[in-house]
């Protein structure tokens, strides 16, 4: 299993698409994982146990997820997976539960602004996972 973690972003593609290619070489299937902030609970009030809540937020997850499904387009098996929490903790958790071959992440997804203040996912990953990581970078074509 191949672990990618998808926000939307142009990264995420690009790294959806190393990963595609790693999972045809190596007959492997991949988990893409998107990751919904807990964080707005907090703020608003929410139980976090509403089912509701909850419902949307898979929902969210599910929509982010569309394009990225668009470019396997049946070339490798895979199943799609929404998570809530801190990005680099529920990507290395997930990773860790499947046993993955490796993450596949892209180098940057909310930008530099959000990274600076928040904190890179792709550097919180790369801390924390047990297997192997490939950042891809911004850059590559």
């Amino acid at each position: 299993m191949i672990i990618v973690p998808v926000d939307g972003s142009s990264h995420a593609l690009k790294a959806v698409e190393t990963a595609v290619e790693m999972a045809e070489k190596y007959t492997e299937a991949l988990l893409m994982l998107n990751v919904q902030p807990e964080k707005e609970k907090l703020f608003s009030g929410e139980d976090p146990g509403d089912e509701r809540w909850l419902a949307e937020k898979e929902a969210k997850g599910q929509e982010v997820m569309k394009s990225a499904a668009d470019l396997v387009n049946d070339r490798v098996p895979f199943v799609q997976k929404v998570r809530i929490g801190t990005p680099s903790i529920q990507i290395t958790d997930e990773a860790a539960e499947q046993k993955a071959r490796c993450i596949v992440i892209g180098s940057r997804g909310n930008g530099p602004f959000v990274s600076a203040i928040l904190g890179s996912v792709s550097y919180g990953v790369l801390h924390l996972a047990q297997c192997p990581v490939m950042v891809v970078p911004d850059n590559m074509n």
